[in-house]
């Protein structure tokens, strides 16, 4: 699980990453920006960003009240970015994996604060850093639909931010129990737990007694072929060794 918390980190991740349609596109009209970064330099970018800034964005993060979120990112303008709203995506989803659901849903809010002052940075044509006023005007002041558009978009985030911290957690578990496995595996490559599973009840009930005579005579009332094809498959799994009862 923390491998792959760390993996997600240091990938470049917006909003749109958890949905296909991304956001709205009533609420923005966006264009496409004229450079595109590699994907090598948004992550060389959001890490080093991340490393100078993670404090002052978990700050941000916590906020609530329009003004309070105006006048700190007045106060740290270096803030108004991709890398912050990246860094919340993640956040939020570490959070929803820790079963921190009231801190996700509060971190989610902001996430959905700044990815509309990018949205509207983009739609404006301007650095987002000209522009965070202007959204925060707007929301304050803001008629039904713009603000159905907000709570619509922030409940669809919380919803996809669910379904990531869900994809990890058993993503996390399917390793865990392969790891698991394979620590189990015989000098033949079987799992003892599938071979067990696989054989008759009456050889399961031998190995359930640890009784070597029980197992014997079992195996001396069965069909040879059958008995040698079970019985080498326990030995495959370490299910048995013979040479401890030799």
């Amino acid at each position: 699980m923390e491998e792959l918390r760390k993996k997600e980190k240091n990938m470049p991740w917006n909003v749109d990453t958890l949905s296909k349609d991304g956001f709205s596109k009533s609420v923005f009209k966006l264009k496409a920006e004229e450079k595109e970064e590699t994907e090598e330099q948004k992550e060389q970018k959001h890490k080093t960003f991340v490393e100078r800034h993670e404090k002052q964005i978990k700050h941000f993060g916590m906020l609530r009240r329009w003004d309070d979120s105006q006048k700190y990112l007045s106060d740290n303008p270096h803030l108004v970015c991709e890398e912050t709203a990246n860094y919340l995506v993640i956040w939020c989803i570490d959070l929803e994996v820790e079963e921190k659901q009231a801190l996700m849903e509060q971190v989610a809010h902001q996430t959905i604060v700044m990815q509309f002052i990018l949205e509207l940075a983009k739609s404006l044509k301007v650095d987002p850093r000209a522009c965070f006023r202007q959204f925060f005007t707007k929301i304050k002041t803001a008629d039904q639909q713009y603000m159905e558009g907000f709570n619509d978009e922030l409940e669809a985030f919380k919803e996809r931010v669910r379904g990531r911290a869900k994809a990890r957690i058993e993503r996390a578990m399917r390793e865990y129990e392969e790891e698991e496995r394979q620590k189990r595996l015989g000098p033949g490559g079987l799992d003892p737990v599938d071979v067990y599973e696989s054989l008759p009840p009456e050889l399961q009930k031998c190995f359930d007694a640890k009784d070597v005579q029980m197992l014997q005579d079992t195996i001396s009332r069965m069909d040879p072929t059958e008995a040698k094809y079970h019985m080498q498959r326990c030995i495959d799994s370490g299910l048995w060794v013979p040479t401890q009862h030799q």
